[in-house]
């Protein structure tokens, strides 16, 4: 797909590479840092290594596959606004 000079910078092909590998990096400084950083856990698993990136994405998962569901259950047809139905407008 060839870049369009119309296109907002944040919708480019090589700025969204460029994002995905900068936060790939934070994210892997962020887990590595842990080793140099001793945390304390409050309450046992919260202590483990990488246990906040690991918490955030199945966090992030478990919202995304909520989302669907209600989705699911709260779609309406395509004609829900009365397309199909004789109008003013």
């Amino acid at each position: 797909m060839k870049p369009n000079a119309d296109d907002h910078w944040l919708a480019r092909p090589t700025t969204v590479r460029l994002l995905w590998r900068v936060f790939a990096a934070v994210l892997a400084f962020t887990v590595l840092a842990q080793t140099a950083i001793g945390i304390k856990g409050y309450f046992g698993a919260d202590g483990w290594f990488a246990f906040g990136a690991v918490f955030g994405f199945l966090s992030c998962v478990a919202m995304v596959l909520v989302a669907r569901g209600l989705g699911f259950f709260l779609k309406r047809d395509g004609d829900y606004y009365g397309a199909g139905e004789d109008s003013d407008v």
